[in-house]
């Protein structure tokens, strides 16, 4: 149903958002691939940031609905749902990747502060996880995740892919200003969490400049985070006429030879041989770690 108190949320795409609860039957989804994690755990179905370029969009169809950043669906019996799951004989203490299809700590979760009962049960349970997250709400919850740092694996990744607040309000409307988001990464640091940037995705000719990369590097490099993780833009299904529409509108030169490059969902390979070996350089150049799965092993062996 429709929540009547939805909140005053700023930005154009949040003026039109309703809030409709839900109930889940599980709270966990296996994933196929086991490496770095095997279990998604997702507390909101549609996401409010707005992302230009965001590949979940295609979830909304199980939900009949095509307005995936207006229509958000809050699984309000999640928190008891994970726990019946992390309590159960079964429960191996996987590591859960926490918002792997839309991000926890979006408007909605000032709202219904789901993540800090989650948070708890992954103390009580001595639950590994990861959150990455466009937002500095998650500061909120310091304290816990804090405590969790100190007794099992957890990471906080921020997604930044533009290091100018006129190129982020374009690609992101309803993410954090890109200084809030680095200075989320500063204060984590203060914890036992792996800390991680995450430059994903980068998208060519818009955010796949060596003058963006440097300044992204550089303020990852201050933070003192553990790794950077880079990944180039893939456009399938609904994601990829949304993207090129919004590239129609905001950067029609670049129409043209996006389509070129983008035949398939993916850049072509010329592209990436050009490409990784100059973000390779620039993380060089600041001592930048690539390797997420480092402090991953470190926490988690035996």
């Amino acid at each position: 149903m429709s929540d009547t108190n939805t909140p005053d949320l700023s930005g154009e795409a949040c003026s039109k958002t309703e809030y409709k609860e839900i109930r889940c039957q599980s709270a966990l989804t296996q994933l196929k691939r086991k490496i770095p994690y095997g279990w998604d755990l997702n507390l909101y179905r549609g996401c409010q940031h707005g992302c230009r370029y965001c590949y979940a969009m295609y979830s909304h169809k199980y939900m009949a609905s095509d307005r995936f950043f207006e229509d958000i669906f809050i699984k309000t019996n999640i928190v008891d749902e994970l726990e019946k799951e992390l309590r159960s004989d079964t429960w191996r203490r996987e590591v859960i990747n926490i918002g792997g299809v839309t991000d926890s700590y979006q408007p909605a979760e000032a709202h219904y502060k789901l993540m800090p009962e989650i948070l708890k049960l992954l103390i009580k349970y001595k639950t590994p996880a990861i959150i990455s997250t466009k937002s500095d709400l998650v500061l909120r919850d310091f304290d816990l995740i804090d405590r969790l740092s100190r007794i099992t694996y957890i990471n906080v990744a921020a997604t930044i892919i533009a290091a100018d607040e006129e190129t982020r309000l374009l690609l992101e409307p309803g993410s954090a200003p890109v200084s809030d988001r680095f200075n989320m990464l500063r204060e984590f640091r203060k914890t036992n969490a792996s800390v991680g940037l995450h430059l994903m995705p980068i998208i060519p000719y818009i955010t796949d400049s060596p003058e963006n990369f440097d300044r992204l590097f550089q303020q990852a490099a201050e933070c003192q985070v553990h790794y950077v993780l880079p990944g180039t833009l893939y456009l399938r299904g609904n994601t990829r006429s949304y993207f090129f529409d919004f590239v129609s509108d905001k950067f029609p030169h670049l129409y043209d030879p996006l389509k070129a490059l983008y035949k398939t969902g993916g850049a072509d390979k010329s592209y990436k041989a050009a490409l990784y070996p100059m973000v390779n350089g620039l993380r060089e150049k600041y001592g930048l770690s690539s390797s997420y799965m480092a402090p991953m092993r470190e926490k988690l062996k035996p």
